[in-house]
């Protein structure tokens, strides 16, 4: 025979309180004594305890989880966004229910649909929404809904978003500043939103600058696109004297195109990326970046969310922006430091 399932009541009688304190101590609610809550936990988890999903989302509403729709899963950048996400709601007993489009708007619009009745709220990334009203129409009502890195035409939603304008100026001028004149920039997809304001910031540096010009590469945020762009420069007739890649995916692959051909980075030519992906410090030369905290994004985001679930605060439409800020490492060729966030100033 198999083992018998653990029920809330053998849970209480084990804790030695009542079911219903069993369920509030489980559901995180605030008035429960947190000793009384530590001894419900120890018990249910020693007992294996697992709450029935179904009955405890048609008792209380609640399935416990938070979906997630994303551009992509694959990625740094993608994993750090999930880490913060995923961390935060472990701690405060939610679960994660992810879903990808790869930038297809039917994928996405599917994807959306596809959480109703299955979360409680819902994060979703879509730099790649384009047509007025895409996400009115298919995300689903009344649920609690937060945003990263999305434009609105007419803001609906709360949305955390990077600086991506401010970030890109920040590092041309820096390259710049190091007297480089001839800036090649690796572009990310031409659709999305966040490429197209890097791409926005470089070309606004480069235009103040005067004496300086830029050539454009196209990529498409990952590091086979960012290493062909890499082939293309090193065939153009003139080799620039500085590599801007609009994320770090994109930097690596360039610099594997490079160290192939036998240049050496930063004494042939100088590279730079952007968003600050962990293994950006642990390759050689050291990569120079825009620092996005990305875990912490995705942990704020949700964070918002969760208040606006358990209606601890209003369902306002706030408008949060994250400052990029410069990291100079070997790549560059500037000194090695970690600036502050007020280089990257919005315009």
């Amino acid at each position: 025979m198999g083992r018998q399932a653990v029920t809330i009541r053998d849970v209480a009688r084990e804790a030695n309180v009542s079911v219903a304190t069993v369920s509030r101590a489980l559901n995180g609610h605030s008035n429960v004594a947190e000793p009384v809550r530590r001894l419900v936990l120890e018990v249910a988890n020693r007992m294996r305890y697992s709450p029935h999903a179904a009955a405890r989302s048609l008792s209380s509403r609640s399935t416990q989880t938070i979906g997630v729709v994303l551009p992509d899963l694959h990625g740094e950048f993608f994993s750090e966004l999930i880490r913060g996400i995923d961390s935060l709601a472990r701690t405060a007993g939610r679960h994660l229910l992810l879903s990808s489009y790869h930038g297809d708007p039917d994928e996405q619009a599917a994807a959306l649909r596809a959480m109703r009745g299955r979360v409680d709220g819902l994060l979703v990334m879509s730099p790649y929404a384009e047509r007025p009203g895409f996400l009115a129409e298919n995300l689903p009502q009344p649920l609690p809904v937060v945003l990263i890195s999305t434009r609105q035409d007419e803001p609906a939603w709360p949305v955390f978003e990077i600086d991506n304008h401010a970030g890109a100026v920040a590092m041309t001028r820096h390259l710049l500043s190091l007297g480089h004149r001839h800036l090649a920039f690796i572009g990310g997809p031409v659709h999305n939103h966040d490429a197209r304001e890097r791409l926005r910031g470089f070309r606004d540096a480069i235009a103040e600058q005067g004496d300086a010009h830029g050539s454009e590469f196209g990529g498409d945020f990952d590091e086979a696109s960012g290493h062909r762009a890499g082939l293309q420069i090193l065939a153009a007739d003139a080799r620039p004297d500085a590599v801007f890649a609009a994320n770090d995916m994109m930097a690596l692959g360039c610099l594997y195109a490079f160290a192939q051909a036998g240049l050496q980075v930063p004494r042939d030519v100088a590279l730079a990326g952007f968003d600050d992906i962990p293994l950006a410090r642990f390759v050689h030369p050291s990569l120079t970046t825009m620092r996005v905290s990305i875990a912490e994004l995705g942990a704020n985001a949700l964070k918002r969310l969760l208040a606006q679930i358990d209606a601890s605060e209003p369902a306002a439409v706030e408008h949060h922006v994250l400052l990029p800020e410069l990291v100079v490492r070997q790549s560059s060729g500037g000194s090695e430091q970690a600036s502050t966030a007020k280089r990257a100033k919005r315009k």
